[in-house]
């Protein structure tokens, strides 16, 4: 196959980019680098059946030659984002998607869309299955995230529905793993990065807020499968473990040796208080399930952190 890949430089599009050229596809990787970076893709730029091309997806997409499938992964994700660049998320979600989708149309190609688990909002319904409508605040600090999000599956289904084109969406939950932004703002780089630095981790309210985290390497595999399965409606690709942010805390500070402890903060606005996927249709769909555990992706991911730590700060700055 000849893919293209938007959002490529980003932690989620790279990993995507090695899994489809190791199954022997041609990749072509799209990226504004707004978020993403060329390090990700660094090692890439030399593979035959590998290019990349530096460009916004809000604006018209030229692509020479044939294409059997768009994946649409170009957003910026993180909280930390969401007050800093809400045009930039909202427009990549709905004219990206709109220019993506129109590629896709014109190349005959399949399309899949990269959503997330924002588009239940802080959930009323624990675990969450596809079949939720979600509680979003529409207005609020993330809804710009959340909102666009939704946008993008309904215009999707509208493709789907109106022009038949082959759709798919994976909703997202928390992925972790090797090239996270170390300054990404959500949970796991925050407690890795101040672990590695030897300051107290920041625990947000008392700590009680559930999340489940799925490493990178399973939702890769989870994504591949939904772009060549027949399923058109959104898919959940999560961990279904459900963890304690204080709990994880004291998980980091055990597997860094950091006795900081923690320090508490108060709980940002419209924070969801649980998060967890029904993950029952990818199992019957899709034959999948996630096999990495939270202590053996975490151990992958410092020691990335750790490597990127050290070449950005200085040895002496980051233990181990």
């Amino acid at each position: 196959m000849r893919v293209l890949i938007t959002g490529a430089a980003g932690f989620i599009g790279s990993h995507l980019c090695e899994r489809f050229l190791a199954n022997g596809h041609t990749v072509i990787a799209m990226d504004n680098l707004i978020t993403g970076t060329m390090e990700n893709i660094a090692h890439l730029l030399s593979h035959p059946r590998f290019s990349f091309i530096q460009h916004d997806v809000t604006e018209f997409i030229y692509v020479e030659g044939p294409l059997d499938a768009v994946l649409h992964f170009a957003s910026p994700a993180s909280p930390a984002d969401f007050p800093l660049l809400p045009i930039q998320i909202g427009k990549v979600n709905a004219i990206g998607t709109y220019r993506t989708l129109g590629l896709a149309k014109a190349k005959g190609a399949r399309f899949l869309l990269a959503s997330t688990s924002e588009v239940y909002g802080d959930p009323l319904v624990h675990p969450q299955p596809e079949s939720y409508w979600g509680n979003v605040n529409p207005i609020g600090i993330r809804g710009i995230y959340d909102e666009s999000k939704r946008f993008a599956e309904a215009l999707t289904m509208a493709y789907h529905r109106v022009h038949g084109l082959e759709t798919r969406i994976v909703r997202i939950f928390n992925t972790y793993g090797p090239r996270m932004r170390l300054n990404d703002g959500r949970v796991i780089p925050n407690f890795l990065t101040q672990a590695l630095r030897g300051e107290p981790l920041t625990v947000y309210g008392d700590g009680s807020q559930t999340r489940s985290f799925t490493y990178v390497d399973d939702l890769i595999e989870g994504i591949y499968r939904l772009l060549f399965s027949e399923e058109v409606e959104p898919v959940n690709i999560g961990n279904p473990e459900e963890y304690r942010i204080i709990d994880l805390a004291h998980l980091v500070n055990t597997l860094t040796g950091n006795t900081a402890g923690v320090v508490f903060k108060p709980l940002p606005k419209d924070d969801p208080k649980q998060r967890r996927p029904d993950i029952t249709k990818a199992r019957k769909v899709l034959g999948w399930e996630p096999r990495v555990s939270l202590q053996e992706g975490l151990q992958r991911t410092l020691e990335d952190f750790r490597r990127r730590l050290r070449a950005q700060n200085g040895r002496q700055t980051v233990p181990g």
